[in-house]
């Protein structure tokens, strides 16, 4: 059975290959996530506001009430086929959002996507849309190749967008597709995405590490799978910090894509801690009040 090169995760250093205007900032560190690459994208297209420090983004109602005082989002849903193809066909498709008013939000989403596909071992995509890529897939696509990428609102309030973004790929000869995962945390009022820095105090996210590798030890007891001989199953999938991670109401979300710490049964594992465990290691704008 032939290889298939699944898609490796893009750094700052390929998105500022990519695009020249980025070409003089440089990685924060060897290993950095999709998360700060696609946040110094963002970074270049806007300005960054101060936000007063007594003022909490994370108010203390759920989801459900702050999401109407949020930015109006609108569904984008779609599948093609490749256009004249019989038989067995590429397809594509798209669940996606915009965000009418917030064009630089939408543009984000939409090359976000782009740059979450697979394109062998090529590091840097020769394309930046959602449109692009579609005619890029219908030249290079097998057979049976399918892509889904999809956005969801994950949290909203009158401060913060949280967006959830992912990708489904399944190449012709493969015996399963791959999925990958991403969050952007996006501020309404300076119109970027959030760092680590930004969120995070200094030494903070060094304690988040630790208590996100309790999580996930919580998390392994209690999956059946993992709980026959937990030391086995860490030996095989063991604990790896990720910035993929999302503000929300009930607290920090860490996200995992197919095999980073699990194997591809168990989807996409998340890992969950707490606002009450999170005093003095985020940023206090990022505590609800």
């Amino acid at each position: 059975m032939t290889s298939i090169p699944y898609p490796k995760p893009l750094t700052a250093r390929d998105i500022a290959a990519h695009t020249p205007a980025l070409k003089k900032i440089p990685a924060r560190t060897a290993r950095v996530t999709g998360l700060l690459a696609i946040a110094v994208l963002a970074a270049m297209l806007a300005g960054c506001a101060s936000q007063a420090p007594d003022i909490s983004l994370i108010p203390t109602q759920t989801d459900a009430v702050t999401s109407q005082d949020g930015l109006f989002v609108q569904p984008v849903k779609w599948e093609r086929t490749k256009p004249d193809c019989r038989g067995d066909c590429p397809r594509l498709s798209v669940d996606s959002v915009v965000f009418p008013g917030v064009q630089r939000l939408t543009d984000l989403v939409d090359h976000a996507l782009a740059m979450m596909t697979g394109v062998g071992e090529q590091r840097v995509p020769p394309y930046a849309t959602i449109a692009e890529f579609e005619q890029y897939f219908w030249k290079t696509a097998g057979p049976r190749d399918e892509v889904m990428l999809a956005a969801k609102a994950r949290y909203r309030n009158r401060y913060l967008t949280v967006i959830e973004l992912n990708s489904g790929q399944y190449f012709t000869g493969a015996a399963h597709g791959i999925t990958t995962t991403q969050f952007l945390n996006w501020d309404n009022a300076s119109g970027r995405v959030l760092d680590i820095d930004d969120i995070f105090e200094p030494g903070g996210w060094e304690r988040f590490v630790a208590l996100l590798e309790q999580a996930h030890r919580q998390w392994v007891n209690s999956t059946p799978e993992a709980r026959e001989d937990p030391e086995a199953w860490l030996r095989l999938w063991p604990f790896q910090p990720t910035t993929n991670i999302a503000l929300v109401d009930i607290g920090v979300v860490a996200k995992y894509g197919s095999y980073e710490i699990a194997p591809y049964s168990s989807g996409q594992p998340e890992l969950r801690i707490p606002y009450s465990q999170l005093a003095g290691i985020l940023k206090p704008q990022y505590l609800p009040n």
